[in-house]
Order: structure tokens, then sequence, then C-alpha cells
């Protein structure tokens, strides 16, 4: 039985534990590569999965975690070897057992940071996991499983080279924070509609959290997802007891809370960090040949970028429409200029005055349009959290720009013509994105709401026909002007009621063309508006710096029972709001260096900075303006309002402007002090740097000098460095359980060679109580709080 029928046959799949830990057990020494093991001790590797098997597994992990050419590189270690035989190694087993299992090829993050945190780009992660790919589907894998990323970019770069180098089944999971999202801010919603889009067969979580703490995040995967759902915790929290690092939760605690994930309608269930073959057993005792709970998941139409979604129907939703060139000459000039600071600026200012998702068009005439919409969506992308929807008439355009957009898209558009659908579905499909469909075929545009009516209706089903369900369709039923087409108009506003009605279907307007050649034009716009809400209107693609349409809506929302209690029509129409909104209306050009930092608007800085050199001293500007903006991001983070990808490029925005003032205090002679000098390293064995790297950032935008030693940094070289450098605080981090004892081991050679430096130690796996038995001073639960230790031990 092939894995896909496995999967569909509705009962508990039931996967392994973790390997890390059974490689400890059998002696691996911190420091040591596991993926070497499938070379030079391969009988260790077979038995581990031989006590799997015999516990009751059905499905194998390879030992490939870290296969990667990126991590592999200087072991001397080949990617092709490493996976070959970790496939074989496991085939094995399971001829040795007797039993019949599946073997999936484990590929877990490639360690570095994703652009435009990092310097790992798209396509870089794609070719990383293509190789090890190609080399699961020679070595004869059954499946893919992606596990422990926390970046969703990342992930979709993953699902792609898969996808497009094998027709292997996947399974993807992500590793949350306590806080209810992964590293780079994704939530499971999001999470849940990129993921299903991108095609995968089953999708859930890992790592990080024990059964307990899973399952909020775990509720809301549940909510959202269509497809199977797994999970595989981590065996409770580490701490250690008698020397040994141990898991806080046992195997009877741990098939309680598998019991519960399987009433509440979870398909596939494992083990990760600390869970052995004993935790297995107990859990396939109780929960082998159970069938899967059904769960029943309205499917709604929804489109998201990384940290957030948008569910098109549960409330009005405004498309900002600036972001097009037709008919807008300063655009124009700005995309044959290349000035991408008008755009940012355009994108800043829609959102600001409202818009929920953003249209991204930049079709010229002299322009390479599949080359720019990737680059102006990954602009947009590193300042704005908004959706956004692809907007051309160029279908190369609109697969680049659904490929390389970090999210679920909405396309815009399709149409009736059998050419147009013939093109743009199968991009759609494969990138999940959701569309926009035009009422018009071979014919035209219909004058009557019947012929617009059955042109939605045979979109719908030749959609279907693509795998596209019509929830991922958004019917725009056509805005004609008014001027010349009078009795057309209220024939839109019939076929979008008879598509609502009939079909199920949401539907879309690009409103302002009803008003073209005739005067008062918002006048007209916001009526016409206000008439296609009446009858069920659920996107409008408008320019949201109007002030007349977006008193409409706002008036509709409350009218129309939208606006519990006139919530939010009372705040944004009350008198101090609107002596708030006069004040505060602004061009982007007048922004604070402060508010810059917060916007992370890096290219506009180092100007900005100069500008205030003119009237205000070199450390004034760091004090008063840069220092509160970092605090007032960092604070953001720690709340859930700001993200890591805000974060880190709110950081570099710092960075533009601390070159400006180095430069100032050159040229003065003044002496650009330092707060501290401080170490940061990944320990011996580990060669996870994202963590270290982003506290890096963040630390030398907070002042710090900071000596970045890199990874799988043995304790002689931390030793030797904190002698030599007089450093104020050593950074440790770890983000594998099998190198944590590498951490416990460098700090009490630390004290053994008399470095008394305080030490600050951080990870995934790590937790407070679990830092302080291992003799760590200090525990930075993330990068804010490592600068607030910092400034601490910097004070004392």
């Amino acid at each position: 039985m092939l894995f896909k029928e496995r999967l569909n046959k509705g009962q508990l799949i039931l996967f392994d534990g973790a390997m890390g830990t059974m490689l400890q057990h059998y002696g691996m020494k911190g420091g040591e590569i596991p993926e070497r093991y499938n070379i030079e001790k391969k009988e260790i590797i077979k038995q581990i999965h031989l006590d799997y098997l015999q516990a009751g597994a059905e499905v194998l992990t390879t030992n490939t975690f870290g296969a990667n050419s990126h991590k592999l590189a200087g072991t001397g270690l080949e990617v092709d070897a490493v996976i070959g035989e970790a496939i074989a190694i496991a085939k094995s087993a399971i001829v040795s057992s007797g039993k019949e299992a599946y073997v999936a090829l484990d590929i877990g993050p490639i360690g570095q940071l994703m652009e435009p945190m990092g310097t790992l780009s798209f396509d870089q992660a794609y070719e990383l996991v293509k190789e090890e790919v190609l080399a699961g589907v020679k070595a004869g894998c059954d499946l893919v499983l992606l596990e422990t990323m926390t970046d969703i970019y990342e992930l979709k770069a993953a699902i792609l080279a898969i996808k497009e180098n094998s027709d292997l089944p996947i399974l993807a999971t992500m590793t949350f924070e306590a806080n209810g999202r992964t590293l780079t801010g994704t939530n499971p919603e999001s999470m849940v509609n990129i993921l299903e889009g991108l095609g995968v067969d089953a999708l859930g979580m890992n790592c990080s959290l024990g059964p307990v703490e899973s399952k909020v995040i775990l509720a809301d995967i549940l909510k959202y997802a269509s497809i199977p759902v797994m999970i595989q915790p981590n065996a409770g929290l580490p701490e250690i007891r008698n020397g040994e690092t141990v898991y806080s939760i046992t195997e009877d605690q741990f098939v309680t809370e598998a019991i519960s994930f399987a009433k509440d309608g979870v398909t596939i269930i494992g083990g990760c960090c600390g869970t052995t073959p004993s935790y297995i057993k107990k859990i396939t005792d109780v929960l082998s040949g159970v069938s899967v709970v059904k769960r029943n998941v309205i499917r709604k139409t929804k489109i998201s970028s990384p940290v957030s979604s948008l569910t098109i129907g549960d409330d009005f939703v405004i498309i900002g429409e600036r972001i097009n060139p037709t008919g807008k000459k300063k655009l124009k000039e700005a995309l044959l200029e290349n000035n991408l600071g008008y755009i940012v600026d355009e994108a800043i200012q829609q959102e600001k005055a409202g818009a929920h998702a953003l249209d991204v068009n930049v079709g010229l005439p002299k322009i390479d349009e599949p080359t720019k919409i990737v680059e102006v969506i990954k602009l947009i992308q590193e300042i704005s959290n908004l959706p956004l929807q692809i907007d051309s008439a160029d279908v190369k355009a609109l697969e680049m720009g659904c490929r390389y957009y970090n999210g679920k898209p909405l396309i815009n558009s399709v149409n009736g013509k059998l050419e147009s659908m013939e093109a743009v579905f199968p991009v759609a499909k494969k990138y999940g994105a959701a569309v926009i469909a035009l009422t018009l075929d071979e014919t035209g545009i219909p004058n009557t709401a019947i012929e617009r009516f059955k042109i939605a209706e045979k979109i719908m089903n030749k959609a279907s026909e693509y795998g596209i369900p019509k929830e991922d369709i958004i019917v725009d039923t056509l805005v004609l002007t008014v001027s010349a087409q009078q009795q057309e108009v209220m024939e839109t506003i019939k076929t979008l009621a008879m598509v609502k009605e009939k079909l199920g279907m949401k539907t879309s307007l690009g409103v302002s063309n009803v008003s073209f050649g005739l005067p008062s034009r918002p006048l007209i716009n916001s009526t016409f508006l206000t008439m296609a809400m009446t009858m069920g209107l659920d996107v409008a693609i408008i320019n949201p710096m109007s002030k007349e349409m977006m008193d409409a809506i706002s008036a509709f929302r409350v009218l129309a029972n939208h606006d519990k209690d006139a919530e939010n029509f009372i705040g944004k129409y009350s008198e101090s709001a609107l002596a708030e909104k006069a004040h505060s209306g602004k061009a982007l050009s007048d922004y604070s260096l402060q508010e810059i930092i917060i916007g992370g608007l890096k290219d506009k800085s180092a100007d900005k900075t100069r500008e205030m050199l003119l009237v205000k001293k070199p450390l004034d500007i760091v004090n008063e303006d840069i220092m509160p903006a970092l605090n007032i991001v960092g604070d953001g983070f720690e709340q859930g309002k700001v993200f890591l990808p805000q974060l880190i490029q709110s950081a570099e925005t710092v960075k533009a402007s601390f070159v400006v003032i180095k430069e100032a205090l050159t040229a003065s002679g003044a002496v650009d002090t330092k707060k501290g000098k401080v170490i940061l390293a990944t320990v011996q064995g580990d060669i996870h740097d994202i963590g270290k790297n982003i506290v890096k950032v963040l630390m030398e935008n907070y002042g710090f000098e900071v000596i970045d030693l890199g990874k799988d940094v043995s304790p002689e070289k931390i030793i030797t460095t904190a002698k030599d450098e007089k450093v104020d605080l050593i950074g440790l981090s770890a983000l594998m359980t099998t190198t944590v004892k590498s951490m416990e081991e460098t700090i009490i050679k630390l004290r053994e060679n008399g470095i008394t430096v305080p030490v600050m130690v951080g990870g995934a796996v790590l937790t407070v109580e679990y830092a302080g038995m291992i003799g760590a001073d200090y525990y930075g639960k993330d990068a804010k709080e490592a600068v607030s230790i910092a400034n601490e031990v910097v004070k004392k």
C-alpha cells in the first residue's frame, strides 16, 4: 500500500520518536555529527530503527535532519551518500523486523536565515532541498517529512523543490513558540492557508513544546485544516536529574495526551525530543488501528501573508489599488526610474489608510514585468504584513510573482476565455492562490446579468477541473462607466446578487471606473459602492485614501451590524480622533527618525540622520531618537505585535543610521564608545546559528561590540577569546537536544579555567530552569531579552 493510500485509509498513523535522544542513549558524544553515523556506525542507526519498529511505529524517520550541503560543508560528508545510506539502513531494519513500515526522508531547516532577514535566497534554499530530494528518490524513500521549520518561506521553497523533482507525498510541520507563533511570526491559520494551497499531504507541528503546551496551538491547526493533521511533540521540557538531561513528561502522561490528540481529530502522531521507543510503545498499545475522528472544517476564502490571514466574507475587505501604473503618472515615472522608495510610500500610506490587502501591478511597455514584479513584491513584504494581490495580464509575471511571494496570494485575474483559464488556473493551483474572475469571455462583456452569471458559473466549473475549489474564486461582475453605459450599471449589481445567491461565491469590484467622465466622481463612486455592499459585495478594489469611499464603508459596517456597537466608527469619527487624524496626515518625507526606524524604512534612515546632524549632536541622536525607537520595536516584539522580520528590518534601518553617526563622530574627533563587549557562539557540535545571528544584529544596534565566534565552537576557543578580549558577557546558543550537553560542558570548562564572566544561554530546547541547572547565569528567551540582559550586566 502506498503511503498516500494509507493516509486516506481513515486510521491513525503512528510515527517513530526522537533520533537524537536515542543516539545519545547509544553513546553519541556532544559535538559529534549525527549524520556521520549513517556512514561509520550503521549498526547503531539500524538498531534504533528496530527499536521503534518493535514498539509499533509505522513510519521510520531517516537520520538526515541536517543532511544538506550547507550543514555538511567541511565535514567530508556528501549529501547523496548520507541520504542513500540512511534510507538503505531504514529499509534493512524493516526487512529484519518482518514488519511493514514506510521510510520518511527527514529534512530539517537549512540553518540560515532567509532573505530579507538573512542572506539565504529562495532559489538557494530550493536548490539545497532539491539535492536532498533527488538523493531520496534515488534511494527509494516513501515520503518526505519537512520538520521543525520556523520560516514559512523556507518551507515554501522546500515544498516546491520536492514537488518539481518528485511525486513523493509531503508532510510538513512547523515548530511554534509558546506565544502561538513560529520564530518568524507565522501563526497556525497562516501556516494552514499557505501549506494547504501548496498541496502538502499533511501538516502540523513538532518540537519546541511538550504535549500539554501544544494543545492550544494544535486546536487552531485543527480548526482551520481540511487535510490530515500531525503532531510530534517533545516529551515535555528538559531538566537535569543526577547529572543527566531528562524530560518532564513520562510515557503514561504522554500517551494520555496522545489519546486526547486522537479524539480531537489528529491523523498522525509521533514524538520529538526526549521521546523513545518506550513512549511509542505506550501509544501503539492504545491507539494502533484506531479510526481517525472526522472533523467538519468549513472552507473559507482566504489569502495570507506570512504572519496574518485575511478571510474574505467575514467582513468587508478593502484592497488598495494605488500600486498600479494605469492612469498614475508619478507611479509610471517611479517604475521607469527604479524609484522604489515611491512604491514603499504608497504601500505604507494605503495600509495606514485602512487597506486590508494591496494590489501590485508593474505592467509598463519598457519594463521586464516578471523581474520587476518580484522585486516590488519582495520590497513591499519587507515593510508590510498585508496580503498582496498580484495583478498582471502577463502570465509569466503572475507565475513569478506567485512563486516568490511569501504567503497565499490573490491573482488578478482570470476571465471566461478558454485561453485565459488554461493559462492562469495551472499557476493558481500550483501556488495555492485565490483568483479574481472577471465575467467576460470571447464575446466581450455581456450586457445582461444572466449572461455574466453564466460566465461566472463556467469559470467556477473550469476551476474545479483543475482542483481549485470555488472558495478560491472571487467573482468580479465588472463595473462599466455610467456616463457611457448607464443601463448596464445595474446589471453589474444584479449579477453580483445572483453569484452570491445561486453559486455561493465571493464577489469583488473595481469601483472607481463607474464615475469616469463625470463631475463629482467621489460622490458617484461612494454611492455605487454602498449599493453594491447592500447586495453583498465582499471586496472593493479602491483608493483607500479616498475619504468619501472610506466614510461610506465605515457607515455601512455600522448599519450592516459588522461594526459591533459602532465601536470602530466612534473611534474613527469622535472629535478627539478627528483632531488627532488632522495632525497625523503627513507625508512619509516628513517622518521622524523614530518613525522611520519603527517602520523599517532602511533606505530613508541615512538621509534623515544626516539631516538631523545639522541641528543635533551624534550621541544625542543615538540616545534620544535611535534607542527609544529600538525599545518601542522591542517592546512590540515581546507583546506579539511586532514579528521577527520587522525586528530585523528595524535593526538594519538603525545600522544605516549608525554608519552616518560613526562618520560624524570620526570627523569631529569624538570617541565612538561601546556599551560593552560580548562573545556569541553556537556550542560545539551544533551548526545552527540562526538564533545567534539574530541576537548579534540586535546587540550591535544597541551599541555592544560583538565577537561572533560562529557555530560548532569548542570550549577552548571560547575560553581563549574570553581571556584575550576581556569580555563582559558570554552568550552560548544551541538548537539541538544532542548539543545542550556541550553547552553545559563549555560552562564547566569556563569556570575551571577561572573565567568568571557571566554566561547567558539561549535556544529552542532550553528553559530558564534548565539554564540554571547547567550553570548559566542568564537565560535569554529571545533576542530582545538577550539585549536586556546585556544592558543589565554592563550596568553592574
